[in-house]
């Protein structure tokens, strides 16, 4: 069975609901854990044969550039002052994969910035994984590689992944409304941020794509929605309405998402990976039992 070995990783955003954090460094760079967050992103896509990522970037965002280059500065002052143990934390700077970064010129949204893409990718499938999105604890998922296997062997034009939200939450996200049940289904319809009385599910879109290349003709077709941008799910709705077959995958139960978007979200993310630290995790659960008392 194929992989898809190129990956689209949209980290142009603003981070505007994570202010002041996010004034001077991207959302992306904010520490979940030990590791920021794109870092686990990447990590999740190499661990599943992806060979090349392209970030799609903005103003502001030269520090994602920065924490994926070699730093031989770096390296050698660790060994010159006795702290060799300490490069084992940058091992993920040596892993088998080229980075590429274009830029999203106009923040006209998340289908303008994967069109940004399409010059890079040619006739080649591909993965988008959103770079302010965790799946699973500590990013130990192969999401990727479970929509890769279906997307070639069901000859889909997409897939995508889906995670169940509370009724009172789908106004934020892509809701499916999918042709049949189970955890991977094809989908008949996918409606951008509908009313809870609109939705046709709770299954919301969890930040992981596979698409063909076709999909870059329906973005350039797709008319800006709401704030003047170009929404992915108009275009996937393009692609269902012209006969195109998408499916949907659901997480499974250990995959939550971490949408690290807001401060509500960012902070119980880094608690839960704080918690579950194999150095740090158990002295930091007495310190927090001792803040509860």
């Amino acid at each position: 069975m194929p992989n898809i070995e190129i990956a689209v990783v949209p980290v142009a955003g603003l981070g505007t609901r994570l202010l002041p954090a996010t004034k001077s460094q991207p959302k992306e760079m904010l520490p979940v854990g030990r590791k920021p967050v794109v870092q686990y992103v990447i990590e999740e896509l190499t661990r599943v044969g992806v060979k090349q990522v392209l970030f799609i970037t903005g103003p502001g965002k030269t520090s994602i550039e920065n924490h994926f280059d070699l730093n031989g500065e770096l390296i050698q002052t660790l060994r010159e002052t006795g702290k060799e143990d300490l490069l084992a934390e940058l091992a993920f700077e040596r892993k088998p994969v080229q980075y590429f970064f274009t830029r999203q010129r106009q923040l006209l949204g998340l289908g303008h910035a994967v069109l940004c893409a399409e010059s890079f990718v040619g006739d080649r499938p591909f993965a988008v994984a959103l770079g302010d999105s965790i799946i699973g604890l500590n990013a130990e998922s192969d999401i990727g590689q479970r929509m890769a296997q279906v997307f070639f062997a069901q000859g889909a034009d997409a897939v995508v992944a889906f995670e169940r939200v509370p009724q009172d939450e789908v106004h934020h996200y892509g809701i499916a409304k999918p042709k049949n049940g189970g955890d991977i289904f094809e989908i008949a319809d996918v409606i951008e941020k509908p009313s809870a009385a609109e939705a046709p599910s709770n299954l919301a879109i969890a930040a992981r794509y596979v698409f063909a290349p076709k999909i870059f003709d329906a973005l350039r077709r797709t008319k800006p929605g709401k704030g003047g941008e170009i929404q992915l799910t108009d275009a996937i709705r393009l692609v269902l309405r012209e006969g195109g077959k998408v499916i949907g995958m659901s997480l499974r139960a250990g995959e939550r998402r971490y949408d690290i978007g807001n401060f509500d979200a960012y902070f119980r993310a880094f608690v839960e990976f704080a918690l579950a630290d194999e150095k740090y995790g158990a002295a930091f659960r007495e310190y927090l039992q001792t803040l509860m008392r």
